[in-house]
């Protein structure tokens, strides 16, 4: 190679190298290329670094929402950012891995991206070869896209978030109500039925009373305490006797089911005030957030996706518009001077077929092949050294067989 345009070196700066890497250009040859090429390559690198920097920022809002501690205002769940230092190093850390992830795959589509037939024109056979390249870009494009749409329209799909939660909150509660209501009515129903039977004996002894006062006052036949009212105090005491042994008997039950009432009704406030709450902070989620995102600002989200896709793809089909230049050549010419070097030598054939001539391509790998004449010449010769040993072996029996033998 020659080293008249080394002094070139001097002109590029660290970052200048840095973007070159970064679109997986040979630093080699742009330090030898013109301006033009320099540019082309630190430019592509711009945009890989770019986008590797907005994946790290997607996949830290992504990892922030789907992880992070949730805390209530009001009666809203709402993601607290960023207010554990742990978390947050781990938010970090996640955003780095993930940001440069994407900064390989991307560096590896764009630096694997030929230039196909060198022109500014885009053939359909070159979009044809370039598809899989695009169709990973598209899928990067997206995952990047989504998790930023989520942060800048954060406000508005947290107004949007309360109303469903307020609202899935509602729903829940009712459910719990209903639930536990139907329970405490049975409960209710036992404790009646108890209250009805207490009271009908309660009834009864107040009626007996009630005749007692008035035999002794006159309303009732004789005045006095005559053989009528000595039967009906006897009757009023039988009765108050009976309303003992009554709540005697069925104490323990009322105090059970009053007990288990109380219970049931501090069951249904706890799953109303943390159950329930508990579930909604569910639709805090990243997909909840996206289904949001797309209700309220579809065609801002549709922008901001296009945008991203855009610069994702961007490398991929400038690539295939750009031009050989000076820096191409030279790569192609070092290239095809290590195959040669290295034994790989490229023969182009013609044959004449039906439908006319056939280009035909054929690679030869010298090494290989001296490698396969010397291994068939050595066999070669070793068969011929065997024959002559075995020829002059039966000349020597033949001349003298008693060399061959022993007599014991």
């Amino acid at each position: 190679m020659n080293n008249d345009y080394l002094e070139n070196e001097k002109s590029a700066t660290r970052i200048t190298k840095f973007l070159w890497w970064c679109a997986g250009a040979d630093q080699f040859f742009l330090l030898r290329s013109p301006m033009q090429d320099r540019v082309k390559y630190a430019g592509i690198g711009g945009i890989v670094l770019a986008t590797g920097v907005l994946a790290g920022c997607a996949g830290s809002v992504a990892f922030d929402t789907m992880f992070a501690p949730k805390v209530l205002e009001g009666e809203i769940v709402q993601y607290q950012n960023f207010i554990d230092q742990n978390f947050w190093m781990l938010n970090l850390l996640f955003g780095i891995i993930w940001g440069l992830i994407i900064f390989n795959l991307d560096r590896f589509i764009i630096s694997s991206t030929g230039k196909g037939d060198g022109t500014d024109v885009i053939t359909g056979k070159e979009w044809l070869q370039a598809i899989p390249r695009i169709v990973i870009a598209l899928i990067l494009g997206f995952t990047i896209s989504k998790p930023l749409e989520i942060k800048m329209l954060k406000s508005e799909i947290d107004v949007e978030l309360h109303k469903k939660q307020e609202s899935k909150l509602a729903v829940f509660d009712s459910l719990t109500d209903a639930k536990f209501k139907s329970q405490i009515a049975i409960i209710d129903k036992d404790l009646d039925k108890i209250e009805s039977e207490r009271n009908v004996l309660v009834e009864r002894q107040k009626e007996a009373e009630k005749e007692y006062l008035d035999q002794m006052q006159g309303r009732a036949g004789q005045q006095g305490f005559g053989p009528r009212a000595k039967q009906l105090l006897t009757l009023t005491k039988e009765w108050e006797t009976k309303i003992i042994e009554f709540d005697k008997k069925n104490n323990y039950q009322v105090n059970s089911l009053k007990s288990n009432r109380e219970k049931k009704l501090k069951e249904a406030d706890y799953e109303k005030n943390f159950i329930n709450k508990e579930k909604v902070k569910k639709l805090d989620g990243l997909l909840e957030r996206l289904s949001i995102s797309h209700e309220i600002g579809f065609w801002l989200g549709w922008a901001i996706t296009l945008i991203l896709l855009s610069i994702e793809m961007g490398p991929i089909i400038f690539k295939m518009m750009m031009t050989k230049g000076a820096y191409d050549f030279m790569v192609e010419n070092y290239t095809e001077y290590r195959k040669v070097v290295n034994g790989i030598v490229k023969e182009d054939n013609i044959y004449e077929g039906a439908n006319g001539l056939i280009h035909a391509e054929k690679i030869r790998f010298l090494e290989v092949e001296s490698a396969i004449f010397k291994r068939k010449a050595e066999e070669k010769l070793s068969k011929e050294i065997v024959n002559k040993w075995e020829k002059d072996k039966k000349n020597q029996l033949e001349s003298n067989p008693k060399d061959f033998y022993t007599e014991s």
